[in-house]
């Protein structure tokens, strides 16, 4: 870490004044009179309000600001002790001087200390707050201390935690919409199945330009389900349409469906990956945040036009072999031609 800083400012001058009580006792002082005579002399206390036609002042109960200058000033404070007598401060205080912070601030209701630091030249945010955290557990502090992360640490964590959340909750959207789409169970689990080439490939593509997996970078993942699963919907359609319509075999139709849509998938996918490819290579004011955005949107094409074509169409057949021995054979329907020649 670089420009490590700290809000705690110890500068400020006190003093502390420390009672003698023995001395205190013999001479007949009491602590009470003690830190009354302290807060008449220098807390501005108000003793009393004036009235007039038009205004009101305060009174304000304080020794002359000359005598506050200096800790050898306090000498010139008295207290009543025993008999009315009264005795100089000093005889029953020791002064000692210190320091304090100029300000306290404060997290919500508890006073807190905030160190502010800055990334080194090739180091992620992941590896700073992990350092962070060895640090800390090696100063063994008490209980009543509490370490914790703000600003953008503390939005990289929470990111972190909330990304499978996020990635289930999509997959599951595009699961019921494709279900509701092809009434079935099934086929959605087809056209999810391109999916995981998609991440893989965005991770290989963080990996070989070392960039790491942060928000920006995690919504070109998400990005990339609406993409991808594009090529799994063009080969299932097709092949469910060949079925039902023209009584095909699921190997059959299949088969048809990847050579008669392969054109029409590797277009949208060059038009994706080229709309992308812009925020590869661009450079400038935040390029730095677009260009993981298309890193991984790149990387997940290229993989998952790659395997997809090969995939897609074993777990087509696998589920619709699932499918007929869990439900019994699929009936599918007659050629529009056959039922006209067979009334």
């Amino acid at each position: 870490m670089v420009d490590v800083s700290s809000d705690r400012q110890q500068g400020g001058l006190q003093v502390n004044v420390h009672v003698d009580r023995v001395a205190a006792s013999r001479l007949g002082v009491q602590a009470q009179d003690i830190q009354s005579a302290l807060n008449n002399a220098f807390a501005q206390r108000q003793v009393s309000t004036l009235y007039t036609q038009r205004n009101q002042y305060r009174v304000i109960l304080e020794i002359d600001p000359q005598y506050q200058r200096d800790p050898t000033d306090l000498d010139r404070i008295y207290v009543p002790g025993a008999n009315g007598v009264q005795v100089p401060l000093s005889a029953v205080t020791t002064i000692e001087r210190g320091l304090q912070p100029l300000v306290i601030n404060h997290q919500g209701q508890f006073p807190a200390v905030t160190i502010s630091f800055s990334l080194a030249p090739n180091v992620t945010i992941e590896q700073a707050t992990q350092a962070v955290d060895r640090a800390v557990a090696e100063l063994h502090m008490p209980d009543t201390l509490r370490a914790e992360f703000q600003g953008d640490a503390r939005a990289y964590r929470s990111s972190i935690g909330t990304q499978p959340l996020l990635i289930l909750a999509a997959l599951l959207a595009v699961y019921i919409v494709l279900g509701v789409l092809y009434e079935s169970l099934a086929h959605p689990l087809t056209i999810i199945s391109t999916l995981p080439s998609a991440g893989l490939g965005a991770l290989l593509a963080l990996q070989i330009f070392q960039t790491e997996l942060s928000l920006i970078a995690l919504i070109g993942i998400i990005l990339l389900i609406g993409i991808v699963k594009k090529n799994g919907i063009i080969m299932v359609d097709f092949a469910l349409e060949a079925e039902r319509n023209r009584g095909l075999a699921p190997e059959q139709a299949i088969f048809e469906a990847c050579m008669e849509r392969f054109r029409p998938i590797l277009m949208t996918t060059m038009a994706a990956l080229l709309g992308a490819l812009p925020l590869v290579l661009g450079s400038g004011p935040g390029s730095e945040m677009r260009r993981p955005l298309g890193i991984t949107i790149v990387g997940g094409l290229i993989v998952s036009q790659m395997l997809t074509l090969y995939t897609t169409p074993v777990i087509y057949l696998l589920l619709d072999r699932l499918h007929r021995r869990l439900w019994g054979e699929r009936v599918h329907r007659e050629p529009a031609a056959a039922r006209m020649l067979n009334p």
